[in-house]
């Protein structure tokens, strides 16, 4: 069973309220056995802090995909509107969404927020924050009319609101778990396509530059062969930020099969590469109208491998120190001999 950041990861029949508690009665209770391994009390007050703070919306955008389709248009009604919902009635949200109260219902069950009394306040509590956080609003699409100003403020926005809405969300007591997994173990394979593959030979850069032995691919042929070779001890990670790369999900399934733990880093906590992952995080940037660029999304993956680098390296703090110490003087007399205030460095400044 996955590990997932914050996230119910039962999908039950969407006209069926019973099998919906039943879901969540289950998750709860297969999934307490797990944290007590991989956490102590303070990993559990910490993640249950961060769930109290993290924000309604980024848990309904990354669950919208696995929503039935009358639970998404209630969904996008809250999306829109946040701060008018939690103004609203169960009838008026119903009407809005054009479908009934037991959807609105439904539909609070299966983001994780219990009914909609409770939504309501979650909705109040996060308007509350995202005014006092910013007066500007920058939350907007970028259009062909914005100036290159404009086009700053948006992207800083995006990228601030994304590192943000990440860290709120992210689940300490699994990535402390999976921190302990890569600090011992044989080898690390991360894979990605696309602009996750740049983000995969980040993290294999970061391990592989304090002593653990990592390798990032990004063909599928070579993910493949790779995963084929993998074995107990040894750790598959798989990038994706929808989740449904074919690419990333087979090497993950391959690598399971031969042994490796697998780790999947993806937006969206029911993704089809989280039935291959034993333990997944998550990301929350936001869609965009340049989305193909790859930009929040991005950056809010690169938060979490930064994350999850430093864990790592803290585990073996000497040893890290001492690797980054020489890889440091190894590229060092590849540097001019001037320092960044202009003036020149002497002979050995620059290891």
């Amino acid at each position: 069973m996955s590990m997932v950041s914050k996230f119910p990861t039962g999908v039950a029949d969407p006209g069926d309220v019973t099998a919906v508690d039943a879901a969540t009665n289950e998750e709860a209770a297969t999934a307490s056995p797990m944290a007590a391994q991989s956490t102590g009390s303070r990993d559990a007050d910490d993640s249950a802090s961060r769930e109290a703070d993290a924000s309604p919306l980024v848990r309904i955008r990354s669950l919208l995909p696995g929503l039935a389709r009358a639970e998404q248009r209630v969904a996008n009604v809250v999306l829109e509107d946040p701060s008018s919902v939690a103004r609203r009635s169960i009838t008026e949200v119903a009407l809005a969404a054009n479908t009934s109260e037991t959807t609105v219902t439904r539909f609070c069950k299966a983001v994780g927020v219990g009914g909609y009394p409770q939504l309501r306040i979650a909705l109040a509590a996060d308007t509350a924050r995202s005014q006092a956080r910013t007066s500007r609003d920058l939350g907007g699409e970028i259009t062909a009319a914005d100036d290159l100003s404009s086009v700053v403020s948006k992207v800083s926005f995006a990228d601030a609101r994304a590192v943000e809405e990440t860290a709120e969300q992210l689940d300490i007591a699994t990535l402390t778990r999976i921190i302990d997994l890569v600090a011992n173990a044989g080898r690390v394979d991360v894979y990605g396509v696309g602009a996750s593959a740049f983000v995969a030979a980040d993290l294999q850069q970061k391990l592989h530059r304090i002593g653990r032995v990592s390798f990032s691919w990004s063909d599928t042929h070579i993910m493949l062969t790779s995963a084929a070779v993998l074995k107990e001890g040894d750790i598959a990670v798989g990038i994706s930020h929808t989740g449904a790369t074919i690419d990333t999900i087979e090497a993950l399934r391959v690598a399971r099969e031969h042994g490796a733990t697998t780790v999947a880093l993806t937006n969206f906590p029911r993704s089809p590469i989280t039935e291959v992952a034993d333990y997944v995080l998550t990301t929350a940037a936001r869609e965009t109208t340049f989305r193909s660029g790859a930009t929040a999304s991005r950056i809010a993956q690169l938060t979490v491998i930064d994350c999850l680098f430093i864990g790592v390296a803290q585990r073996h703090l000497d040893e890290a120190v001492s690797a980054l110490d020489a890889t440091r003087e190894a590229v060092g007399t590849h540097r001019l001999g001037v320092r960044p205030d202009g003036r020149r460095r002497t002979r050995d400044a620059g290891k």
